[in-house]
Parts: C-alpha cells; sequence; structure tokens
C-alpha cells in the first residue's frame, strides 16, 4: 500500500471555514418540557391564559374595599362587619359590600366587591367585626389577573435556553410540550486493532489499550449540546471501517472518528472518504491535532480527529464543538481567560501554531520583588506547560487550559505574560501544587488536602523545579543533594529492598544474589530518589567487593530496564516478567509479593519559600503531624 502523504497543511482559520460550510442538521422536535431542560426553543412561545388567571391576595388578611379605609390610623381605626372567609383554592362564596369585609389567604380569590387586601397584622377581630388601623389604596395587597404574564403576551422567543427559570414560567402558562431545536446526532467511531472499550478484557501483551477517545468525545459532544451515538470501533481493515464509517453516516448528521487519521501506509480512513464522500481538508497546521480530516461521507457531515486523546479533544473543542454548538442553537459559552505569567522558559520550534496545555498555579509576590506583577491580592497566577505528550492521558485532567503560541514563536520566557483559555469556566487552580517523589503515603497525605495537585515526576526533577519555583512544594527521598533554599515541612521514612514473587521461590537475600545470579531485575527511573538509594548501596557493596558500581550494575540483568512509579517493577514481578525489583515493603504487601529488606530511607516534604503561608501548604502541614499514613506497611515518622 503505498503512504499518503499530507496535503498542504491547512491554517487553523480554513479548518474553522470548512467545518461551518458543512451541514449539522438542526431541526425541529417537539418534547415534553419534563424532558426540555438545556434545550433551544425553535419558535416563539405566547401565553394562551393570563397568570395570575384571576384577581388574587398576595397575603394573609381582610379583602375590603378601600374606600371603607379612608383616614383609618392607629388612633381611629375602621370598624367593618365581617361577611366571612376565601381560602386559596376554593371559590368564594361571599361579595364584600360596603362597610364589610371577608378574611383571605395568600393565593385566594379576591370576592366579588373586593380592591383591597389590608394585612392581618394592621387589624384586630372582634364580636364579628374587624378594625382596621390603616388607609388602603385600591388594589393594595392584590395580584390582579394578567400581571405577571397576559394572555397573548410574548413570553419566551426563539432561541431561549431553557433553564429551570423558563421551565417555571412554561409551567405557569399550562405548557406541556415545545418546540425545540434538534440536537445533531453525532456518531463516533475510533479506529485502530489495539483498542478495546473499557470494561473488557485487556491483553497488555499484545500491544491492546483501552479505548480513550470514545468515551471522551462522546462527553464532550453532549457537553457541546449534542447527542452521542457509540459504534463499535473498527480495525485498520478498509472494509470493515467503510461499512461502519456508512451505517454512522445514515444514521447521524456527523461522523467523528479518531484514529487512523495520519500519513501511515495503515492509516486508511481518508481512503474511505475520498472513495466514499468528499474529501475537503487534509492536515491543519496546528500543534497537537495536524493529521485532522474534514469532509462528507454519504448525506452526513465528517471530521476525522487524531488517535492521541489530548490531540483528539484538543482538535474537538477549538473546532468541532462550536460547529454542534451553532446547529443546536446553543450560544458559544461565556469565554473564560486568565492573565497569568509563564512559571518557566518554554521553547518552541514547531513551525506551527500551539494549544498549549498548561496547568496553572497560585502564589504570593516573589520573595525578591521581580518583574512578576502580583494583583491586589498579592497573589500571582503562574502558568506551567503540561506536556507529557498526545499520548498521555494524564494531560487531560492534569492542564486546566490552553495558551495559544503563535507558530513564529520561538519560545516563551519565564515571567513572560499570557492569555489561559480555561477548559470551563468553573476550572480554578489547586489549593496547592507539588511534584516530585511518588509514594503511597503522600497520596494518602493528599486525600485530607482540598483539590491538591500532584506531579510524580522523581526526586531529582521535582527538586529541579522546586528550584525555579514552578511547585509550592516538593517530595524527594534518598540523599539527594538540595543546592536550592527550601523549608522543610516535614518527613517519614519508608522501607526499601526488593520486592520478589510470593514466597520468594529464588531465595534473594540481598544485593548480591542480583550481582552473582542469573535473575531478571527491575530498576527504578534515575529520576527516582529510590533509585538513588539502591545505586548508593552498589557503591557501598562495590567498596567490600574491592569493585565498582558500574561494573556491579553491568552484572545485574535489567539494572537499565527502568520504570517510573512505585508500583511498575512490583507489578513486572507479579506477571512473571521478573524475578526481582526495586520497591517498598508498603507495595509488595498490598499486591501479595514476597519483600527482601535492604533497609530505610527518608522521605522530605520541602516547600518553596516564597509560598509557606498558603492556605493548601498549611493542609499539608496538618495532614503530615496528623501521620495520616498510619497503617501503611514499613513507615513511620
Amino acid at each position: 500500500m503505498s503512504r499518503k502523504e499530507f496535503r498542504d497543511l491547512a491554517p487553523p482559520e480554513r479548518a474553522h471555514e470548512t467545518i461551518d460550510s458543512l451541514d449539522l442538521g438542526g431541526g425541529v422536535e417537539r418534547v415534553p418540557l419534563r424532558e426540555a431542560r438545556g434545550r433551544v426553543l425553535a419558535e416563539r412561545i405566547d401565553a394562551e391564559i393570563d397568570v395570575p388567571g384571576f384577581d388574587r391576595a398576595s397575603m394573609d388578611g381582610y379583602a375590603v374595599r378601600a374606600r371603607d379605609t379612608f383616614g383609618a390610623d392607629e388612633a381611629d381605626p375602621a370598624v367593618l362587619d365581617l361577611v366571612g372567609a376565601v381560602h386559596a383554592g376554593a371559590e368564594p362564596d361571599v361579595v364584600v359590600e360596603g362597610g364589610t369585609a371577608a378574611e383571605i389567604s395568600t393565593g385566594a380569590v379576591l370576592p366579588e366587591g373586593a380592591d383591597a387586601v389590608v394585612m392581618v397584622e394592621r387589624t384586630d377581630e372582634a364580636d364579628g367585626n374587624v378594625e382596621i388601623r390603616t388607609s388602603l389604596a385600591p388594589g393594595d395587597h392584590v395580584m390582579f389577573a394578567g400581571a405577571d404574564v397576559a394572555a397573548g403576551e410574548r413570553a419566551l422567543g426563539p432561541g431561549t435556553r431553557l433553564t429551570p427559570r423558563e421551565i417555571g414560567l412554561l409551567s405557569a402558562l399550562g405548557v406541556d410540550e415545545v418546540p425545540v431545536r434538534d440536537r445533531p446526532r453525532v456518531g463516533i467511531v475510533s479506529t485502530g486493532d489495539e483498542l478495546v472499550r473499557p470494561g473488557g478484557a485487556l491483553h497488555s501483551e499484545r500491544g491492546q489499550i483501552y479505548d480513550v477517545n470514545s468515551y471522551t468525545i462522546a462527553t464532550a459532544v453532549e457537553d457541546a449540546g449534542g447527542e452521542a451515538a457509540l459504534y463499535p470501533h473498527v480495525g485498520d481493515d478498509y472494509e470493515e471501517m467503510g461499512r461502519v464509517m456508512v451505517e454512522a453516516a445514515e444514521e447521524c448528521d456527523l461522523v467523528l472518528s479518531s484514529g487512523s487519521t495520519s500519513a501511515s501506509a495503515v492509516d486508511v480512513i481518508y481512503r474511505v472518504i475520498e472513495e466514499r464522500g468528499e474529501l475537503l481538508l487534509h492536515g491543519v497546521a496546528v500543534k497537537p491535532g495536524k493529521p485532522m480530516l474534514i469532509g462528507r461521507l454519504e448525506e452526513s457531515a465528517y471530521v476525522g480527529l487524531p488517535g492521541y486523546p489530548v490531540s483528539a479533544l484538543t482538535i474537538f473543542r477549538t473546532f468541532v464543538a462550536p460547529a454542534i454548538r451553532r446547529a443546536a442553537g446553543l450560544p458559544e459559552p461565556r469565554t473564560a481567560t486568565v492573565e497569568a505569567h509563564m512559571a518557566d522558559r518554554e521553547r518552541y520550534e514547531g513551525g506551527r501554531k500551539r494549544l498549549m496545555p498548561v496547568g496553572l498555579v497560585e502564589t504570593g509576590p516573589p520573595a525578591d520583588g521581580g518583574e512578576v506583577e502580583a494583583d491586589d491580592t498579592g497573589s500571582t497566577t503562574l502558568a506551567y506547560p503540561v506536556d507529557k505528550g498526545s499520548g498521555a492521558t494524564t494531560s487531560l485532567v492534569e492542564a486546566d487550559g490552553i495558551v495559544e503560541v503563535d507558530a513564529d514563536t520561538a519560545y516563551l520566557d519565564a515571567g513572560e505574560h499570557v492569555s489561559v483559555r480555561l477548559f470551563s469556566p468553573d476550572v480554578r487552580p489547586p489549593t496547592v501544587f507539588g511534584v516530585g517523589e511518588d509514594d503511597p503515603a503522600l497520596s494518602a497525605l493528599l486525600d485530607r488536602i482540598e483539590h491538591p495537585r500532584y506531579l510524580g515526576i522523581g526526586s531529582r526533577e521535582g527538586l529541579r523545579r522546586l528550584g525555579r519555583g514552578v511547585p509550592d512544594f516538593a517530595v524527594v527521598s534518598g540523599p539527594v543533594e538540595r543546592e536550592v533554599e527550601t523549608v522543610d515541612l516535614g518527613g517519614w521514612t519508608r522501607e526499601w529492598g526488593l520486592v520478589v514473587p510470593e514466597g520468594n521461590p529464588e531465595n534473594v537475600d540481598d544485593l548480591t544474589d542480583l550481582v552473582d545470579r542469573d535473575l531478571r531485575f527491575v530498576n527504578r527511573t534515575t529520576d527516582s530518589g529510590l533509585r538513588t538509594t539502591f545505586s548508593n548501596a552498589l557503591d557501598s557493596l562495590a567498596e567490600e567487593c574491592g569493585s565498582t558500581r558500574t561494573e556491579l550494575a553491568q552484572s545485574i540483568d535489567g539494572f537499565d530496564l527502568a520504570v517510573r512509579a512505585h508500583e511498575s517493577p512490583a507489578r513486572k514481578v507479579a506477571a512473571g516478567r521478573a524475578d526481582a525489583g526495586l520497591g517498598l515493603r508498603a507495595t509488595a504487601e498490598r499486591l501479595d509479593l514476597g519483600f527482601v529488606s535492604m533497609g530505610e530511607e527518608w522521605v522530605s516534604v520541602l516547600g518553596n519559600p516564597d509560598r509557606v503561608e498558603k492556605d493548601g501548604i498549611e493542609q499539608l502541614r496538618a495532614a503530615i503531624d496528623e501521620e495520616a499514613f498510619e497503617g501503611l506497611s514499613g513507615y513511620r515518622r
């Protein structure tokens, strides 16, 4: 099969124009009022009745003729004969004539002859009479028929989004069914032989991964006002892909696919569109999201999203969601933008407009009175890039918004002003932002803090970022050199060693077994503090043996097989892919594995000196003091 090259990459403006040219439906349907919340009226609704439909009392008291109270006051009350009572929901059986009054409840029909209501607090009742100690004017404390909405009056116009307030008004008018804009039906097809729907059996050894995009994009479609329809994911077989895509096109206004849009020889979806419809655009000059398709398939509109989740969602939000909202009659949401400053220097040489995901952190003014300006509260907002690559799903939740970077921008400098377009108006920065070593005890501590954020990037990288002033705190373990100014927020020890299969079938006793025997080992990455502790133990062993760490490391099968997280080596041991892995006692016991102790290492929580007054830091201190991790095996203060 020949490789499909990208055509000239279209500028983002052309991609918007091309999607705008597609027909995404937008008809009219009638729905029960109870199901109309969030829908958009397609036609004007006029009142068919008066609301209220009768003159009614607006408070408890007495229905009177106003002229019978003229001149009445506390010293000289008007005395009227009490002729009966009128209650809400009942038809009056009394008539108020000159010199008389009728007791009345809030919401009750004003009886014939009455034109005002005196509140009960300004009256006294005795011997069949009522004394009125105030003067009234006609209409006092009365809501006349049609005072709220009059029959024939315009109640709601087309384009109105139906919230609980509008539903209340329509209920008062007796409307039980409303004409609304039809929601575009959007068919979603994920492609790729490797995909498995969440909940299905996953075979990682075959390279299978869970299908992230189907549910992610379906939810985004519904947020934009569309109706999502999930279709079975398809592999890279041309015939099967064409069958499912055409089925979706016959049933939907818009078909969204994800994956199979790049220039790879196995990415064949563009062929399906070209041969069964019309391909209008192939490739957009944005990052992430270059491999984007726009076209028509059968009678339906079509957009092909990239396969990587971050790219797919970013392209959807930027280009597709506005078109769905327009078809559903929904206005663009109020743009939520935060003005911030770059927390660190960020280089970019992509040659395309970059939609850079960033996280936000709030901080006080710099201790040295630097260039970053604080707001009136003494706080600044910093933006830091969250870019693990388009395939990293954690970027979906670790970022707060997008910074648009022009194609000709070589770098953004630390402290440079940027505008952050938030993913939604309710996004808010975390109360505390930390980075560094991943640790089970830390996870327990963070559970006690309101809205924290933590990135497990290892002790070395965590300390480096703390030194550059980005996070509020860093967690480091082992003998990591601390060349930056920090504030000690507390810490604990954790027992480390070798995680082995249950029962320790290879009878591993210590590190010499890794060096002298043919055992498969799994290490941690060099940024991990636990890796440093392990390397130092090898140094001690090398000194005893008259060797070097490098020589011992070369004798260990798998020394360079490094994995990132604290459970990763243990899980490879549990899967039978290693005889031993670098890990913690707590992890081994949680996974029902064996453990060979090598000692303890200290874990320190280090604070940014400029931010020790933040509420989130105070919550973190309190959590450490409370020893929230009690019960974790191998941990102590």
